[in-house]
């Protein structure tokens, strides 16, 4: 029999599932939250989930009635701790900075009380930050998504000084910390099996798309008037994004410009920084946050994903796919998608090229866009990419019967 969704009292079978997150994962509209959300709804069907998350916008503090629905408890913590603090933490203990961030006292006492409450059968721990809060005794699996060891070891290539030396030891004590944890949790997984060969005895378990979501012919309110459109989406505080959408800017736009001078970038996304912002003018359009960004990829003509450092599979990518646009991505943004013959792929010597290729031939942009989106729901779908959830969650095993 199935697990479903419902009150205690409702269930015949029940198996309990502690739910650990960095993030609330709610509303699915970054690339972290997508993944988290797409995962719970998948585990609340089959179990009865008990959320821990932190909140870092005052607005996820109280997630809305459609989403504590799906959960049994659902506990929700401001993170409030200083990056100085953190920083502090960190260096006294010995331990990464990524992981002193994240420590907080009233997590530990949530995770407490709930484990003291009901019998937890299974721990879902998404983000390599929350491993810190894994009960001991109780089979888990981490979702550490990326290897963020690695990443800050790309980080550290192109600082200087102390910036440097932080990010070097960040990636040491991670990379130290991302083994340490896959040796003791029943399963490891990570966005891609490129991230996933980083760790060893880790796996893949990738992410998917919401086809009927992002899908052209839905209903969703279109952009008009903004003219011959190249269109970048992300999360606009995220260094890589910025370090992107800066050199695009500078780099590739106006040499795209000289052959098409109608062409503007529009940057779609929430939290731009100063840096992005200063960008703003007759050729580049930074929008903040939109309510819904189908409107704008609708509206491109071609969607970049100009990444010099990307980890995983990147949803911005597999979003404007489904969307049915033509899109051209840096090599570190097409890694563990499967794009041959959907995408054009174009590190910074070339992506001028790409673009202004497919600005040059409206047929063949549509053509590698239907492309895009045919392998997209082929091989994306949420539910074809969690189905390994259930054997690594133990859904196939026995469950207890409930009182």
């Amino acid at each position: 029999m199935p697990w479903g969704r419902g009150s205690a009292a409702g269930w015949v079978e029940a198996v309990d599932v502690l739910f650990l997150a960095h993030r609330v994962p709610f509303p699915p509209d970054r690339g972290d939250k997508i993944r988290s959300f797409h995962v719970l709804r998948h585990l609340a069907a089959r179990a009865r989930v008990h959320l821990i998350a932190f909140a870092d916008d005052p607005r996820d503090l109280t997630p809305p009635s459609e989403f504590r629905e799906m959960l049994g408890e659902c506990v929700v913590i401001e993170r409030t701790k200083p990056r100085w603090r953190a920083g502090v933490e960190a260096l006294a203990s010995g331990r990464p900075l990524s992981l002193a961030a994240f420590d907080d006292a009233r997590v530990h006492a949530a995770v407490t009380r709930i484990l003291g409450e009901r019998t937890i059968d299974r721990v879902y721990a998404f983000s390599g930050q929350m491993a810190q809060y894994l009960p001991q005794g109780v089979p888990a699996v981490m979702d550490f998504v990326d290897a963020d060891s690695a990443k800050f070891a790309a980080f550290a290539e192109d600082a200087r000084g102390v910036s440097r030396w932080m990010y070097r030891r960040e990636a040491r004590l991670l990379g130290a910390y991302e083994r340490a944890v896959t040796r003791r949790v029943a399963a490891s997984l990570f966005v891609s099996a490129e991230e996933a060969a980083l760790v060893p005895g880790a796996r893949a378990l990738e992410n998917g798309i919401d086809t009927g979501f992002f899908d052209p012919a839905a209903d969703f309110m279109p952009v008009i008037g903004q003219g011959r459109l190249i269109v970048f989406t992300g999360q606009m505080d995220y260094k890589p994004n910025v370090d992107a959408v800066v050199a695009f800017a500078r780099e590739v736009l106006p040499r795209v410009r000289e052959r098409h001078p109608d062409a503007r970038f529009a940057i779609v996304g929430r939290a731009p920084v100063r840096e992005v912002r200063a960008l703003a003018g007759e050729a580049v359009i930074v929008t903040g946050e939109v309510p819904d960004v189908r409107g704008w990829l609708a509206a491109a003509d071609v969607v970049v994903a100009p990444l010099a450092l990307a980890r995983g599979i990147q949803n911005k990518v597999l979003e404007a796919m489904a969307m049915a646009r033509p899109v051209v991505a840096s090599p570190a943004a097409a890694e563990g998608i499967d794009h041959a013959g959907t995408i054009r792929v174009a590190g910074v010597a070339t992506m001028n090229a790409a673009v202004t290729a497919l600005l040059d031939d409206s047929a063949g942009a549509r053509a590698l866009g239907d492309a895009a989106r045919a392998r997209v729901r082929a091989r994306y779908g949420w539910d074809a990419c969690l189905a390994p959830l259930d054997a690594l969650m133990g859904f196939d095993a026995p469950a207890r019967v409930a009182a």
